[in-house]
């Protein structure tokens, strides 16, 4: 793997972070997060003008057929602004649909998931969210060749926003008798919403299914044989949050070094103390430590699938630990006024609560790495 950025990653990443510095500053994030919705459809539309809801579709079905390290790039730099939207989930979900639809299932759903006339999400977790088979309990009745489905999904991240839902249930009572499919906001017996988080520039909610109707045409792949897919994408949503973080961590230690240089104290800047210098210092290294990780596992999930799983754990874990600590940090360099809600410190604090447990803790994916070590 080139750890280097070809020169277009680095044209994306400039016209990304110039998009986001002029039509979405940390003034514009808190009206976003404060407004009903959590989002700005406004945003959205021109995000899909640009290219970048579809970016990892096949131009095919409207996309620009670019990979996993290239969104990468794209979600450093909205990690980096707080950028409320729902644009990872439906990214994960045009992941479910390219690897599990068929041609007419992808014809259905990816034009308007790249285009920005529909929003998708993941309802794959419940109550107990455990990241196993196990953890998926909905069991599905059939009716002919269509299930109907009775439950609630829990976690479901920007439930309130999302039209289309990609949903786990249970096919047979055997451990990984699993399906998944494609089901619409507006289909009878479906209702969705979200709650108030610890951060508000991300939502999450719940999904109910009241006897829902899934034809055969809804359902991804082979019903009964869903669980290495969903797998995978909870490794892709492990990645994509991990890829925000890494923007985050940099925009908490870019703001914390700024306050140290114009904060006066004894007529000179803190950070000139090594009380404030060795933690900024150390903050740089866990940065650039799980970006490096970050990086290679967006790699191998295009080009190296076998080693995905490790690799997307490692990076996971480590910036989970790390991102928290720098959140803290950050908050205690500022001093009391890093608490108030007037400084924008706090919002990074915030997301790294957020993230910590979202598609797998430290604990799940140090405890996975040694599994998967024969450990």
């Amino acid at each position: 793997m080139n750890f280097g950025f070809t020169e277009e990653q680095e044209l994306l990443r400039s016209e990304v972070r110039k998009f986001l510095d002029d039509q979405c500053p940390m003034e514009q994030v808190r009206k976003i997060m404060e407004s009903e919705s959590g989002y700005s459809a406004e945003l959205w539309t021109q995000l899909a003008e640009l290219g970048w809801l579809g970016l990892t579709i096949p131009e095919e079905y409207g996309g620009a057929g670019l990979g996993w390290v290239d969104l990468v790039v794209l979600l450093e730099e909205t990690g980096r602004s707080l950028f409320p939207s729902p644009f990872i989930s439906t990214t994960l979900t045009a992941a479910a649909i390219l690897e599990a639809g068929n041609d007419e299932q992808k014809k259905a759903w990816l034009p308007a998931l790249a285009n920005g006339s529909a929003i998708g999400t993941l309802a794959l977790l419940e109550q107990v969210d455990v990241l196993s088979a196990d953890g998926i309990t909905l069991l599905a009745k059939t009716d002919g060749d269509d299930f109907i489905l009775t439950g609630e999904k829990s976690f479901v991240n920007d439930a309130g926003a999302a039209t289309h839902f990609v949903v786990a249930f249970r096919t047979g009572e055997g451990a990984e008798d699993l399906g998944l499919a494609v089901i619409e906001r507006d289909a009878e017996g479906v209702n969705a919403q979200s709650f108030p988080g610890i951060d508000q520039t991300k939502r999450v909610g719940s999904l109910s299914l009241e006897n829902v109707r899934v034809a055969s045409d809804a359902v991804l792949g082979t019903a009964g044989q869903a669980w290495p897919l969903i797998s995978r994408l909870l490794d892709r949503g492990a990645i994509a949050v991990t890829a925000e973080m890494v923007g985050a961590a940099e925009g908490a230690l870019y703001m914390t070094v700024q306050f140290a240089k114009d904060r006066i104290q004894f007529g000179d800047p803190i950070g000139r103390y090594q009380g404030v210098k060795h933690p900024l210092a150390e903050m740089y290294v866990d940065v650039e430590s799980f970006k490096s990780m970050v990086y290679y596992a967006a790699w191998t999930i295009d080009e190296s699938p076998g080693e995905a799983e490790r690799s997307v754990s490692l990076a996971k874990a480590y910036a989970t630990d790390a991102f928290t600590r720098i959140g803290i940090d950050g908050v205690q360099l500022h001093g009391a006024v890093g608490y108030t809600a007037e400084y924008d410190i706090q919002l990074y604090l915030k997301r790294s609560k957020w993230a910590r447990p979202m598609f797998g803790d430290a604990d799940h994916h140090y405890e996975r790495v040694a599994s998967l070590g024969g450990l």
